[in-house]
């Protein structure tokens, strides 16, 4: 079956943060010049969600009030599936495990064998739903992508490495949440970023998600469970 490049595919991304209260820094690596999305951006790991992720079991669901939230404006029952593909591309993309120690019971889909061999059961726990975005038309390939934020306390095993990691993303590095800006960065990448300072020192999950929506007829910034944004000044 041929690839419809002009559907728009649901995806996940994960914002891993690191000592938040003291010199917070985020994970980020380098798309490759060649990749038809967004080539030589800086990035957070993520990706489309596959078929297989929305029969993973996870140890811990995600916490209610973000399933609350990823249910409005989504296809039902999504919930379980973007959780599963955020720790499966974290998993993909830097080698870094969000998960707890234990044997999967049944078959394991392809893309989590390693994932299980290392002897972990992904667990969704510890992410947070901080941001939604529709990639605008007439790009190469559109995602409806949801944004997860997690402490890197919840990683398991040493954060540094990504011995791991597939090429998929490379220059794999922590960078400073300040600095952050001086990268080569796609520009939903920078409003997420203030959506990220925003929620640095609060450690609970937001009320209201940003949901940053392009249609063929208009683009929209809206909250989910929330009212549309006041215009900026």
């Amino acid at each position: 079956m041929t690839e419809d490049k002009s559907a728009i595919r649901d995806a996940a991304t994960v914002i891993v943060l690191r000592d938040r209260l003291t010199n917070p820094s985020i994970l980020m690596g380098q798309r490759g010049a060649k990749a038809v999305f967004m080539p030589n951006k800086f990035v957070f790991p993520g990706g489309a969600v596959d078929t297989a992720d929305r029969s993973v079991p996870l140890v811990a669901p995600l916490p209610a009030l973000c399933s609350e939230r990823l249910d409005e404006r989504s296809a039902p029952g999504l919930q379980n599936a973007l959780a599963a593909a955020a720790i499966r591309e974290l998993w993909e993309e830097t080698g870094l495990v969000l998960g707890e120690r234990g044997d999967w019971q049944g078959s394991v889909p392809a893309d989590w064998q390693e994932f299980a061999r290392m002897g972990f059961r992904p667990t969704a726990s510890d992410l947070q739903f901080v941001f939604r975005a529709v990639t605008p038309p007439g790009r190469p390939r559109r995602f409806d992508a949801r944004f997860f934020l997690v402490d890197a306390n919840a990683i398991q095993g040493d954060p540094d490495d990504f011995s791991r990691a597939s090429d998929e993303l490379s220059h794999l590095q922590w960078v400073p949440l300040g600095r952050a800006r001086e990268l080569d960065l796609p520009f939903i990448t920078e409003v997420v970023l203030a959506e990220v300072a925003a929620r640095v020192t609060n450690p609970e999950p937001p009320s209201n998600v940003p949901l940053f929506l392009h249609t063929e007829e208009q683009s929209l910034f809206l909250q989910l469970k929330g009212h549309p944004m006041p215009d900026a000044d």
